[in-house]
């Protein structure tokens, strides 16, 4: 049975409970190691008047938060950071098969000085390669060529031997047949009218599809027509130049039953498609489709 490390989170979100609630479905699917320290999780099943399984296997992580449920607090951003530190080390060393990771709060990164954005920005960091972030579930995934950054950002970012390359990593991490290429302007800039990004997109595609040298990715695509009907039924994969082009589709459309996968790197992680729901913190009221379909997905990637 694969053995899968679980980074918890930030404690004043939803994950204690997702982790918990999910124990007894994810313990048939791999063998969980959670990066969390008992007297911690026992203050959070405790506030959640819920019982920890006799079977929790931990793994130390080091370091006391008080659990704020719903709260942006620095230490419980820290210990977010740390557990998730802990379970990279973990798949480095090849003591795991694979991680998943249950929500952090960025602002609370940000209040403990920790410079990275997010997961897939410190994993980029710390294994030195392009990772790629790529959203969805079995009926549509979606690839983020730019991710948290400022929308105003982002054109300065579309960049033809950038693009190109993300294309082609993009391929050697999935095999897809087809990928569909959004525009970044509206009416995937009217040629040129509204815009002249999508003139670079176009030429990363055409070189992309050349370095490959099989017609893997079309477009660039209308934005607002992308995700239609019809053209999920030609493509299951796409390609969004900005975070919220691609994620505001995919939730509207899969929210409960997406994941997060971070492609082009040494280890294999998933992790759930939500944040940390500080609005239901310790209410009891956490879904765990998406972190089971994580550990699914982490298992299965890890054969």
């Amino acid at each position: 049975m694969k053995k899968i490390a679980i980074s918890i989170g930030d404690l004043n979100g939803v994950g204690l409970e997702i982790a918990l609630k999910a124990h007894s479905e994810v313990k048939k699917l791999c063998q969980p190691l959670y990066c969390v320290d008992e007297k911690l999780l026992q203050e959070g099943a405790r506030v959640l008047n819920m019982q920890v399984p006799n079977d929790f296997e931990l793994v130390k992580v080091g370091g006391s938060v008080p659990i704020k449920p719903g709260r942006i607090c620095k230490k419980s951003g820290k210990y977010s950071y740390k557990s998730f530190i802990k379970a990279i080390t973990l798949a480095k060393e090849k003591k795991v098969d694979a991680i998943t990771t249950l929500p952090i709060h960025k602002q609370a990164w940000a209040k403990a000085g920790i410079k990275y954005k997010g997961h897939t920005d410190l994993l980029r960091y710390f294994f030195g390669n392009q990772a790629i972030m790529m959203l969805g579930c079995e009926h549509m995934f979606v690839a983020l060529y730019s991710e948290h950054i400022p929308l105003k950002d982002v054109a300065k970012q579309v960049k033809i031997n950038l693009l190109s390359k993300f294309l082609q990593n993009l391929y050697n991490c999935t095999k897809a047949s087809s990928v569909a290429v959004l525009g970044l302007n509206p009416h995937a800039g009217d040629g040129g009218v509204l815009g002249s990004e999508e003139k670079k997109i176009s030429k990363a595609i055409q070189k992309a599809n050349k370095k490959l040298k099989q017609n893997i990715f079309d477009g660039p695509f209308i934005p607002d027509a992308a995700f239609t009907a019809s053209m999920r039924e030609k493509y299951k994969y796409f390609v969004a130049i900005y975070h919220d082009q691609g994620l505001i589709a995919l939730k509207a459309l899969y929210f409960e039953e997406s994941i997060n996968v971070t492609l082009n790197l040494p280890i294999i992680r998933t992790s759930v498609d939500h944040g940390t729901a500080f609005d239901i913190a310790y209410k009891n009221k956490a879904n765990t489709t998406s972190y089971i379909n994580a550990i699914k997905a982490a298992v299965s990637f890890s054969k």
